[in-house]
């Protein structure tokens, strides 16, 4: 194996190329991007977003403020700072959601709910999957920015300093929006569980 192989990709020399109109370090530039692009936007998206036509935006978004970019971070921190805002955007331009209610779940959603409401014990593990639909049901209910935090922070592990990397806000910011997001959760929960019992 040539001692190049595991050298670190060289961001600062495709993007001389990029900017010389080098179609092929492009095509490299997007192929080398495109796993921490989609990773964002799957994470961030409801299932029916296209999230190849997402991404594709992303990437266009990023070639047409390629001359913006100075190099004070890492070219895929950039990125992503690009594929986050683009998510929220997206977020914010759909339609307000109607209001969440009990008939809204499946079966099984409904079942999980109903024994953690009437009982102490915890779930089993055939419940997971519930759950998890539960969860992104409440999550969508949340406006983009509150979603983002509550997503970044709580399901994919981030840290507060990771979250301010990728996102562009301040750490005090992330912390207070979590905070108001997990409140916003903690009511419609309350409010679905109200629903049920009248």
């Amino acid at each position: 194996m040539p001692d190049d192989a595991a050298a670190p990709y060289d961001y600062a020399r495709s993007l001389e190329r990029v900017r010389a109109g080098d179609q092929l370090a492009a095509r490299e530039l997007v192929e080398r991007l495109y796993p921490v692009v989609i990773r964002i936007v799957r994470s961030h998206l409801p299932r029916r977003v296209q999230e190849e036509d997402l991404a594709q935006e992303v990437f266009m978004k990023m070639f047409s403020r390629i001359d913006q970019y100075q190099g004070t971070m890492p070219l895929p921190h950039w990125v992503s700072r690009i594929a986050v805002t683009t998510c929220i955007d997206h977020l914010r331009a759909q339609k307000r959601r109607p209001e969440f209610r009990w008939a809204d779940l499946s079966e099984g959603e409904a079942d999980m709910l109903d024994r953690v409401l009437v009982s102490d014990q915890a779930a089993d593990a055939g419940d997971a999957l519930a759950s998890s639909e539960l969860v992104r049901k409440l999550l969508d209910q949340l406006n983009p920015s509150d979603r983002m935090v509550i997503q970044l922070l709580d399901l994919a592990q981030k840290s507060v300093a990771e979250i301010s990397e990728l996102t562009g806000w301040g750490k005090t910011l992330i912390k207070v929006r979590a905070f108001r997001a997990r409140r916003k959760l903690h009511k419609l929960f309350l409010e679905l569980k109200q629903k049920e019992r009248s």
